[in-house]
């Protein structure tokens, strides 16, 4: 069994698992492929495909990069936990949530959703913000605690001079 591995590891580049793994990908990525090719809808995929590809690489790409490099920019420049992507992570799912939902949570669509469901948008804007706060708080607690773990593996400069043994000594 080993031997194969280290087969499969030199001919694929990776452990069989990563492949396996992409090839569970690949099967799902085609089997979503043809479900909306048999439900004749593939014009109405390949337009929403381009205008994501369009959407992501030409228009959000360079502006969450822009912004990334001006939080960077910003940030302390040697700490002793890298602090960004503390940052990144309950930005990107707050901005993630705030894409998919932003009709209702910026009240675009109050008409339309309040006769569909018989409930109001006023309530999405606030547990919007009420959930971006708990992660960026959550973030801060994580952040709090990989420097406080990162203090106590340092040692102070003063205490490695004076455990050293002086040779002249």
């Amino acid at each position: 069994m080993k031997y194969l591995s280290r087969a499969i590891r030199a001919w694929y580049g990776a452990s069989p698992l990563h492949l396996l793994a992409l090839l569970a990908a690949f099967a799902l990525a085609g089997y979503a492929v043809r479900a909306v090719v048999a439900a004749h809808q593939w014009r109405g995929f390949a337009l929403w495909f381009a205008l994501a590809i369009i959407g992501h690489d030409l228009l959000l790409f360079p502006l969450y990069s822009v912004a990334d490099l001006s939080a960077r920019r910003f940030l302390p420049t040697r700490p002793l936990v890298p602090v960004i992507n503390y940052l990144r992570v309950p930005a990107g799912f707050a901005l993630l949530l705030l894409m998919v939902w932003f009709p209702l949570i910026l009240g675009l669509s109050a008409t339309t959703y309040g006769r569909a469901s018989g409930l109001g948008t006023g309530s999405y804007l606030w547990r919007w913000l009420a959930v971006t706060g708990v992660m960026f708080a959550l973030s801060a607690l994580a952040y709090a605690i990989a420097l406080r773990r990162a203090a106590k593996r340092e040692v102070p400069p003063a205490r490695m001079r004076s455990s050293r043994r002086d040779p002249g000594a």
